[in-house]
């Protein structure tokens, strides 16, 4: 359900005095564990084990279910490891016998002896004549050898099934997956219409953004404590357009359902912690290619050494990272939505009293959200536990971002920091 008639109604940031909004915690979140399932890409051959004969697993590999153990090669003695060419045979002689065949050796073959050697493990390799003479006696076919071009033909023919398989794997899993319900249809709507509604410029803000001038940004400099040098004009430019930024988060927050029912305190301890978070994923997803540009706040394309000479020093480097890694993501307005929905209900915000409450509707929103993603059916594979991966990455941005935020406050200025920006990052 929504923020009905029992919901907060929560001031701004004023009196509040929650806990550090990052989290320093790199770990992968809980949510995100179970999520890589295997694969299989291997090709298995006739009499090939399955997984589960473990029993028939040899030092020397796997040996097929229907060789007694240690068989021997009719041709060597050796241990056997399968029907090659019509006999059981060891690797070695069956690579021997291909070899002559393909490269049509055996008229080269001379014995000194007659022909009379014996061919056993220890003296296979001292007369090809007699070796190839005992494989061909022992039935060996000669007809069953491929060449060249065959051989080529043969893995092409493997390699394509081996795909079809993937694919027909990968259409049935798809088929099984659940969609949303009717109640997740309606949370996604209501998410989505909240960031359409608070994300500027929305889907026309290339058509809206201005570059921001190549001289902002490599102006007069000073040095932070933590060596990074800060150009106080681009700072200042900055901190004016994180402000409008800043609010279109708060009020993205107050249009979900269950965020409003939380207590005014709770929601504020959640604000501070993801409003970083949530703008640096409204950043990354407006990176572009061609200018290798940012566009903040839906209207100025920043560059990456603006933004790092910003203030951001290296935050900015992992925001355009990830503005180039979700690109391949190619991300609807629903799930850049749901993104910023797990991101707010984040039960491990230092400082949050209701944490079993926000888990639970983190819960809900990934439930609804893993759902939408199986019925876009992605081309990607791993697509969900690769997306998941990208909550990861904003939480540590976040983290790097406040460490940042230590530095600068003794650096520049105060009268460069705007009153929210203070109140949402300041401890």
């Amino acid at each position: 359900g929504g923020g009905g008639g029992g919901a907060t109604s929560c001031p701004s940031f004023a009196s509040s005095s929650s806990s550090s909004c990052s989290s320093t915690d790199e770990r992968l979140p809980p949510f995100a564990a179970p999520l890589l399932a295997g694969s299989s890409s291997g090709c298995e051959s006739p009499g090939s084990p399955s997984r589960g004969e473990s029993s028939k697993k040899l030092k020397g590999g796997y040996i097929p279910s229907y060789l007694e153990k240690d068989e021997p090669c009719v041709v060597c003695g050796d241990k056997a490891t399968g029907y090659h060419y019509r006999c059981i045979t060891c690797e070695g002689c069956k690579g021997f016998f291909r070899r002559t065949i393909q490269k049509k050796l055996h008229p080269s073959y001379a014995c000194k002896f007659g022909g009379r050697c014996a061919v056993d493990r220890v003296t296979r390799n001292q007369c090809q004549e007699c070796r190839f003479r005992k494989c061909l006696a022992a039935g060996m076919a000669a007809d069953l050898v491929l060449d060249e071009s065959k051989r080529q033909a043969k893995r092409r023919l493997i390699a394509d099934n081996r795909e079809r398989r993937r694919q027909e794997e990968l259409q049935r899993s798809l088929k099984e997956r659940p969609e949303p319900s009717d109640e997740e249809w309606d949370l996604i709507r209501v998410v989505t219409d909240a960031h359409r509604a608070t994300n500027a410029q929305g889907s026309t803000w290339k058509q809206h953004r201005k570059f921001m001038s190549e001289d902002i940004g490599h102006g007069s400099v000073i040095s932070s404590r933590d060596g990074d040098k800060v150009d106080l004009q681009a700072f200042g430019h900055f901190t004016r357009i994180i402000t409008p930024a800043i609010t279109r988060v708060v009020d993205f927050a107050k249009k979900l359902p269950m965020f409003t029912e939380l207590p005014c305190e709770d929601q504020i301890v959640l604000l501070k912690g993801c409003c970083m978070e949530i703008m640096s994923l409204r950043a990354a997803v407006r990176y572009e290619f061609e200018s290798d540009t940012l566009t903040l706040n839906g209207e100025v394309a920043v560059k990456r050494e603006q933004l790092k000479n910003g203030g951001l020093g290296v935050v900015s480097d992992a925001i355009f990272e990830l503005g180039r890694s979700l690109a391949a993501f190619e991300l609807d307005d629903s799930e850049v939505a749901l993104l910023q929905a797990i991101l707010l209900m984040s039960s491990d915000r230092p400082g949050l009293v209701s944490v079993d409450k926000v888990e639970k509707m983190q819960e809900t929103y990934l439930l609804a959200f893993e759902h939408y993603v199986n019925h876009r059916k992605h081309a990607m594979r791993f697509f969900w536990p690769k997306l998941l991966m990208k909550v990861t990455d904003l939480r540590l941005i976040g983290a790097c971002h406040s460490s940042r935020i230590l530095h600068m406050k003794v650096t520049c200025p105060s009268e460069l920091f705007p009153p929210l920006f203070l109140e949402v990052f300041e401890d």
